[in-house]
């Protein structure tokens, strides 16, 4: 005879529950405390007892020559899980929960591969300002994928300028092109408009000794793509370091687990690091 001191319900013999195939099902099989209640015949405070004996051990990789790569995620804006991750591998050698991410929070993850004996042939970085000059002498390449992105944003999806229209539909291509092709198009492409790049407006009301750019949003497209040519294709010119061009191997594991907790809406934070804590130890 067995008396749940919780519920006071009385159950006789019977196989009991097994801890870890409760935890299982709740991070494996997003299975709702409710659900797991009713499975395993007992309250939910029960279950939620068994998933407090979680505990997370952080298992050093064995692989110490890395090419990694570098990003945080937010769930809301004061809640983020920095990550930097095997690139070969897809194993996740570090992470820590953040409120915004930093230079030096990056720094601190590098520090601890290297006091661990990583040796780190090269880094996949979103563009972070300041972030590759800090890394110096680690070999950096940008997510081509990011710069795209940042197009974007300038840009717009559609715009209406012709020199926009031709320098997103560049940019859009950039993954599909080597070093060479890019770098001579993106300078055709400045020598054809760089009259509509560098037009100031002529309105004599406007009291600046220096007239505005007419296109402020195409010429920080120009400057962004500029300032960060030499970080675009550092994969092709160090092929020997494995460097992939882009981060989205980095955003297909935050994806997994963003979709991974829309089954545990509601958790409380430090639920919220038990479970992606597991769950990245289980799984990458």
């Amino acid at each position: 005879m067995y008396k749940c001191k919780d519920c006071n319900k009385q159950f006789i013999g019977g196989k009991r529950r097994n801890k870890s195939q409760v935890i299982t099902d709740y991070v494996e099989g997003k299975q709702t405390l409710l659900q797991l209640s009713i499975k395993y015949k007992v309250c939910e405070r029960t279950i939620r007892r068994d998933l407090e004996s979680m505990r997370f051990v952080h298992k050093i990789a064995k692989y110490k020559d890395v090419t990694i790569q570098l990003d945080t995620t937010y769930w809301g804006r004061k809640f983020g899980l920095m990550v930097i991750k095997d690139a070969l591998r897809n194993k996740v050698l570090w992470h820590k929960y953040v409120h915004h991410e930093s230079i030096s929070q990056y720094m601190e993850g590098i520090s601890w591969l290297e006091s661990q004996g990583f040796r780190i042939y090269g880094a996949v970085i979103d563009g972070m300002r300041g972030l590759a000059q800090a890394l110096y002498p680690i070999p950096v390449q940008m997510c081509q994928f990011h710069q795209m992105l940042i197009t974007r944003r300038y840009l717009a999806q559609e715009p209406d300028l012709e020199a926009s229209c031709e320098l997103l539909a560049l940019v859009n291509d950039i993954t599909k092109m080597d070093k060479e092709s890019f770098v001579g198009a993106f300078g055709e492409w400045y020598e054809k408009y760089k009259a509509v790049l560098n037009e100031r407006a002529n309105d004599k009301s406007i009291k600046r000794r220096t007239p505005p750019y007419m296109r402020p949003r195409l010429r920080s497209a120009y400057l962004s793509l500029k300032r960060h040519m030499p970080l675009l294709w550092t994969f092709y010119d160090h092929p020997e370091t494995g460097l992939p061009n882009t981060n989205n191997a980095l955003e297909g594991l935050f994806s997994d687990i963003k979709s991974k907790l829309r089954a545990h809406r509601g958790i409380s934070k430090d639920n919220r690091k038990k479970l992606l804590d597991e769950y990245i130890m289980r799984h990458y």
